[in-house]
């Protein structure tokens, strides 16, 4: 089992390429690729519940920890990404905020700043990320019971629509969350809303209400200037900002390492996904900084935090080894993201269900059978939604209203956000002679309380 690879659903994930890397907690994928390396994602970190808790009260306190920037321990460092300037500032100028600008250096003929003044330009953009999510823990005395965790991130100011703010993060940030606010640089916070998801590539984009951001807060925040990170070269000197540790955001600095550079990473379900062309830095990266910015020394945009190794499988410390997702690599995923509809959860009367009996496809059964990532169909409720839509048992799910699903826990969290009644495009992969081939079938999701009474009947 990996030691302290962290990822950043409190601190990080975490590798591929051609040079050598003497680590022992980052092992070779296979014979073929000698620049791929697999890494064992850590478990997302959070205060040790103390017992339970009412919502109202636990958020309270999130908030009013947030209030100062980010008191909230644990949080992740897996990555965020941005996508290109042209698509994220749209509108900057009519909504009244303005862009993080280019810096230099004193003298005139140097183009790059100091690492203060990247600091300072940037600062504006960040944003620290607190959640809130429930648990199910096994009880002292037998049963379950539900606990409150409390978990903190990082996200980048990268647009705004008519009515929104919009936020890159990484998608482990706010995965299963059931709330979530976002403090801004001058230490207020609001409630956020996750806007869209792309499990597949580790991204997210959470939106905040512009009613909710109060004016002299509109006139401090600031949206990320994109760089292009296609234009970076080894040695290159860059700066990492995020919400180390869950104190608020810090700022550390470091060089590129290496570039191109693949991750594996491993679920607690056993999920693994496959993250390629990350940039390898020797910036320290530590818990929290998920969703962080990575510049370069013009203060741009150029990557998000993603993930550190800290320790091999014998206990040697490793210093130096920090990855994070190139911006142009995240372009198109945020774009898609962004113009997705905000939604909120569902009230429990309107809870939807889609009819299936779903297992997640190991990484395992994926190399050895070609399978795709997401949902493998086992069962299909007869007279279900999905039965009713086409779906067969053997099918693959693996996209959800646009949303990229990679397991079961994912596609029941999606849910909660979609009423009784809506009709939706489920992607599904099908073995055609032995190939798995791509369809979409539309659902009218199900009352969940229907589906509910119809078992009760059959039990």
């Amino acid at each position: 089992m990996m030691d302290e690879i962290y990822t950043d659903e409190n601190m990080d994930k975490k590798t591929e390429d051609g040079g050598q890397m003497p680590y022992s907690e980052i092992v070779p994928v296979g014979e073929e690729k000698k620049s791929s390396w697999k890494v064992k994602r850590a478990k997302k970190e959070g205060k040790a519940p103390k017992g339970p808790m009412s919502m109202k009260k636990r958020w309270a306190v999130l908030v009013a920890m947030a209030l100062v920037f980010g008191a909230v321990a644990g949080g992740t460092a897996f990555g965020v990404n941005v996508a290109a300037s042209q698509v994220y500032n749209r509108k900057a100028a009519e909504n009244g905020i303005s862009n993080t600008e280019t810096v230099s250096g004193t003298d005139s003929t140097d183009s790059t700043g100091t690492v203060a003044q990247v600091a300072e330009n940037a600062m504006p953009s960040l944003v620290t990320i607190s959640t809130m999510s429930v648990e199910e823990m096994r009880s002292f005395f037998g049963g379950t019971q539900e606990y409150e965790v409390e978990g903190a991130g990082t996200g980048v100011i990268v647009g705004k629509n008519d009515t929104e703010l919009l936020i890159a993060t990484n998608n482990h940030v706010v995965e299963g969350a059931d709330s979530l606010s976002v403090g801004f640089v001058d230490e207020t916070a609001v409630e956020g809303q996750i806007k869209g998801t792309d499990a597949t590539n580790d991204l997210a984009v959470v939106a905040v209400k512009l009613s909710d951001i109060s004016s002299d807060t509109m006139g401090q925040i600031k949206i990320a200037t994109i760089g292009d990170s296609d234009e970076l070269v080894l040695g290159e000197q860059v700066v990492a900002i995020g919400n180390a540790l869950g104190y608020g955001q810090s700022v550390t600095s470091g060089y590129v390492s290496a570039l191109d550079r693949n991750l594996q990473i491993s679920s607690d379900n056993g999920t693994t996904n496959t993250y390629t062309g990350l940039i390898q830095t020797d910036a320290p990266i530590n818990s929290g900084n998920s969703g962080g910015a990575l510049l370069n020394m013009k203060g741009e945009l150029i990557g998000i935090n993603q993930a550190k190794s800290s320790t091999t499988q014998s206990g040697t410390t490793v210093d130096g080894i920090g990855f994070a997702i190139p911006i142009n690599k995240a372009q198109e995923s945020l774009q898609n993201l962004m113009n997705q509809t905000t939604r909120e959860k569902v009230d429990e009367s309107q809870a939807s269900y889609l009819g299936i009996q779903g297992t997640d496809v190991s990484s395992e059964a994926s190399q050895m059978y070609g399978m795709p990532t997401g949902v493998a169909v086992s069962a299909v409720v007869e007279d279900g939604p999905a039965a009713q839509a086409g779906m067969l048992a053997g099918d693959i799910i693996t996209g959800f209203d646009g949303r990229t699903i990679t397991g079961m826990s994912q596609l029941q969290d999606v849910l909660q956000y979609y009423a009784a009644g809506e009709t939706v495009e489920v992607t599904v992969q099908r073995t055609d002679q032995g190939e798995y081939k791509e369809q979409t079938v539309s659902v009218t999701l199900g009352s969940a309380s229907d589906a509910q009474t119809a078992t009760t009947q059959r039990e």
